[in-house]
């Protein structure tokens, strides 16, 4: 199993500086990826531009999207901006697509959240068409990145299997992910797909000390409020020890995993630093 770390994109005090040495750091790392999330309404850098700055400053780790919110974009400008950070990054973007969970992100964007979800079915294919008629060029591969799909639902599951090359899922403990990955490779099985779907994770951390915990978990509750009380559980979840993250790879790992994205909590370079002694 291969194990990313996200971009601090989304946690209080993120500046251009901090996300730039991040990602150099990262890059002499043992991190297979570096993965961004999305918000609209929520003060968060921009996925795709954050993706392009980080592709400036690294050559190793692929560029991960984990995931956008595709149906408030517009597809044409999503395929060429896509396909663009591809290009500047040598091949190393991963697009990950999915609705969101937050009806204020379509709000925001003026887009009507009733028809999500066949709005990213046809995204989705629509994407490919550009990239596969060269539309939206330049590439670093004629028939775009690679792309995955998020979601929790059945109909998440068969956008999966039909229109990309993978799953993400959303976080949250091991039995969570190994019933949708058991979704997934079912699903992937019904649209009579060759091989067998990549399988992405995601998972939050803050190590340190108590300040850093306490930290994090006030981020996660922040984040998460739209959630009316489960942001406490997300929050308890948070891992905050080198052997809570080790015990965590161990368990993805045992149920299939791909890659692991381990996306931080709190914006400081320490935490980089502290995942990656964890990881040897």
């Amino acid at each position: 199993m291969r194990v990313g770390i996200g971009l601090p994109t989304s946690t209080p005090g993120t500046g251009g500086r901090l996300l730039l040495d991040w990602a150099a750091r990262a890059d002499s790392g043992p991190f297979s990826s570096l993965a961004v999330i999305d918000r609209l309404a929520h003060p968060c850098l921009e996925p795709l531009v954050s993706l392009a700055a980080a592709a400036a400053v690294t050559r190793r780790p692929r560029l991960a999207a984990t995931i956008v919110i595709g149906p408030i974009r517009n597809t044409a400008m999503l395929a060429k901006q896509a396909a663009s950070v591809d290009a500047l990054s040598g091949g190393r973007l991963v697009l990950g697509l999915g609705i969101g969970a937050r009806h204020d992100d379509y709000e925001v964007a003026g887009v009507d959240a009733r028809s999500r979800g066949p709005d990213l079915s046809r995204q989705l294919v629509e994407l490919r068409r550009l990239w596969e008629e060269g539309a939206a060029a330049p590439s670093a591969a004629p028939d775009g990145p690679p792309l995955l799909v998020g979601g929790g639902g059945a109909s998440a599951f068969a956008r999966a299997a039909r229109y990309a090359d993978g799953y993400v899922h959303g976080g949250g403990p091991p039995r969570a992910f190994a019933a949708a990955a058991g979704r997934a490779r079912a699903a992937w099985l019904d649209a009579e797909r060759p091989g067998r779907p990549q399988l992405w994770g995601q998972g939050y951390f803050a190590l340190g000390d108590a300040e850093a915990r306490e930290r994090g978990a006030a981020y996660l509750r922040d984040y998460y409020s739209f959630t009316g009380g489960f942001e406490e559980r997300i929050a308890a979840g948070n891992l905050t020890t080198p052997s809570a993250v080790k015990d965590f790879l161990r368990a993805y790992e045992e149920e299939g995993c791909d890659e692991l994205v381990l996306l931080p909590t709190v914006s400081h370079l320490d935490q980089l630093d502290r995942l990656a002694d964890v990881l040897g």
